[in-house]
């Protein structure tokens, strides 16, 4: 990928040097050819910035962090998306987390999204949220679209199952859900279940695209034409499916490990945060506490 084709993302963050995460972030955003940016501002700013945002703080580093943030809405930094990330530890950076990405959203109308750190944070766990931000911004075009055209299969595959489905002109023709066991032989065997209902072969699909924690193995397994990270095309494939690809919208996304809210206008994700420190309310968990209790949730 070439230079011109680098995304550059504001990094709007408070403690990622003391915490060892700089590192893990930079080596990420490398591994997707984009460039963390980190915002000029004035310093003086820092003594009233509580007031652009309504909200007081005692610490410097999360003044730095709003005036950062409000360089960037004010075009200083002049960047295709936000990431904006602070340590779970920290109650006070949780509610400003939350400010500056609201902040953020309505004011520049960036893709922004939203994590919240660990000492053990490394560059694989970053590399999802890092990534939906560069689709976004390579891919716009390709989010915006709103119709299927010609046989494609998808295949997502996730923590705990494995789905495909086979489309022709808008038209959903075979579907395939599996446990995830082994990732290439689930993907096979969903992608064969999803072609039997549509009464097709292999052969027949025009184009083939993945999703989900192992899409860049199966990507690879089966030459898929699209391999693009979950956050995104589990948003547009949401949207899609009900009918909500114009105006705002908004997507919540239980996966097996963790969760996603991402908000949506014309069918572009816009402002997202996604789980990551705790799998209490995740879709597994979920699934094994209902079967303890014998409460149907699906």
């Amino acid at each position: 990928m070439s230079e011109k084709d680098q995304v550059l993302i504001a990094l709007v963050s408070c403690g990622s040097e003391y915490a060892g995460v700089q590192k893990e972030l930079e080596n990420a955003a490398s591994t997707l050819n984009a460039k963390l940016v980190y915002p000029e501002m004035d310093v003086a700013s820092l003594d009233t910035i509580g007031m652009d945002f309504g909200l007081e703080v005692a610490s410097p580093d999360l003044k730095l962090m709003m005036a950062r943030a409000k360089a960037v809405v004010e075009g200083v930094a002049k960047v295709d998306g936000v990431f904006v990330t602070s340590c779970f530890r920290c109650a006070e950076a949780a509610i400003v987390r939350n400010e500056i990405r609201r902040y953020i959203f309505q004011n520049s109308g960036l893709p922004v999204i939203s994590y919240s750190f660990t000492e053990r944070t490394t560059a694989a766990t970053l590399l999802t949220r890092l990534e939906a931000l560069t689709t976004i911004a390579r891919r716009k075009h390709l989010l915006a679209r709103e119709h299927q055209v010609g046989i494609t299969a998808g295949i997502d595959s996730g923590s705990t199952t494995t789905k495909a489905v086979v489309m022709k002109d808008d038209e959903i023709l075979g579907e395939g859900w599996v446990p995830t066991i082994k990732v290439l032989e689930s993907a096979d065997s969903a992608l064969q279940q999803a072609l039997d209902q549509a009464g097709m072969k292999r052969e027949d699909l025009q184009a083939i695209g993945t999703t989900g924690y192992g899409r860049l193995l199966i990507g690879e397994h089966l030459n898929s034409d699209l391999v693009q990270e979950e956050i995104t095309l589990n948003t547009k494939c949401a949207v899609y499916l009900a009918g909500k690809q114009q105006g705002s919208a908004t997507v919540i996304d239980i996966g097996g490990m963790d969760n996603k809210a991402i908000s949506v206008q014309d069918g572009i994700p816009g402002m997202f945060t996604m789980g990551g420190i705790c799998a209490g309310a995740s879709g597994l968990f979920l699934e094994m506490t209902s079967k303890r209790l014998g409460v149907e949730i699906t």
